[in-house]
């Protein structure tokens, strides 16, 4: 498989897409070909964060040592240095990492609707800074680190010694820990004044953790989040804060996947904390690329407002 000049996946010889069921039932075979692929997806988005939008892989801890585990993230050349607007990038949870929106999204619609690229490269064509965070990258496998032993996949299913083999990434155990590192370390050192959070899904509710946790910091410096199908709950989250509250109402604003057209507002029995408006599709993993054009005019707006 490879990608075609539309970005899509492609069989080289067949040129059709993907295909899951590959062997025929037997459905941990299958499994194990698409984690394959989905790993070489990963590596391979990572080049392109690099190669085409010139991004640079920034390692973490800052002050890690030689032989320890550590994850990292993207960002534009300038970012920290630029007194232009930043714009930083969180995904939903998942296997997938920085660069992705989904990865079920790249191999069945394709690195225009899956990736983050496009994103990038309109905060870059509109001279703004940009941060991808990595937030699912949180653990390193010593089984796949090392040659898998003598284990068997059965014996592995069947103890729970899996844990064992998995060492938490200091700084980025989880996504919540991640964005906070990033936050503390980079984001709230960089020149610019003005900082956009573009989150999806579980990256929703770890913005609203992080504007918990860096209350005065994050309201001064971030001037706008778009939401994209939420996870948040800023009841619960925020412990009923008003400022918080307040805050959230004024500078965000939630895109959700509805069958309504682009942009039109959406009303939430469940949750009326931002303004709510539809991503103008009904799929929650296309949501993203359906609202790109948008959210750069809503954060054009915002940025001008202030």
């Amino acid at each position: 498989y490879d990608f075609d000049i539309k970005g899509e996946l492609r069989h080289l010889d067949t040129n059709e897409s993907f295909v899951f069921n590959y062997y025929k039932n037997a459905h941990e075979q299958n499994h194990k070909r698409y984690q394959v692929l989905g790993h070489l997806i990963t590596q391979y988005v990572y080049e392109l964060l690099e190669r085409v939008c010139m991004l640079q892989k920034v390692y973490i801890p800052t002050d890690a040592t030689e032989d320890e585990p550590r994850s990292f993230f993207f960002m534009s050349e300038n970012a920290l240095t630029s007194s232009s607007s930043l714009i930083v990038l969180l995904q939903d949870r998942g296997v997938f990492r920085a660069g992705q929106w989904g990865q079920r999204m790249i191999v069945s619609e394709g690195l225009e609707h899956g990736t983050q690229i496009p994103f990038i490269k309109m905060a870059l064509q509109s001279h703004r800074g940009v941060i991808v965070l990595n937030p699912n990258d949180n653990f390193v496998d010593l089984k796949t680190e090392k040659e898998r032993s003598s284990f068997s996949t059965r014996e592995e299913s069947l103890t729970s010694t899996q844990s064992a083999w998995w060492i938490p990434k200091r700084g980025s155990s989880s996504p919540e820990e991640h964005t906070v590192y990033v936050w503390d370390h980079f984001i709230s050192r960089s020149a610019a004044k003005n900082v956009a959070f573009v989150a999806h899904g579980y990256g929703g509710l770890v913005f609203v953790d992080l504007l918990v946790r860096r209350k005065w910091a994050v309201m001064n410096r971030v001037y706008s989040v778009a939401f994209i199908d939420s996870m948040h709950n800023t009841q619960h989250q925020t412990r009923s804060d008003p400022q918080i509250r307040e805050w959230i109402r004024k500078y965000c604003r939630e895109w959700v996947s509805n069958s309504k057209p682009l942009d039109k507002a959406v009303g939430s029995l469940v949750k009326v904390d931002c303004p709510t408006v539809s991503a103008g599709t009904e799929k929650y993993n296309l949501a993203p690329s359906c609202c790109l054009h948008a959210i750069f005019k809503y954060l054009k707006s915002t940025l001008k407002a202030k």
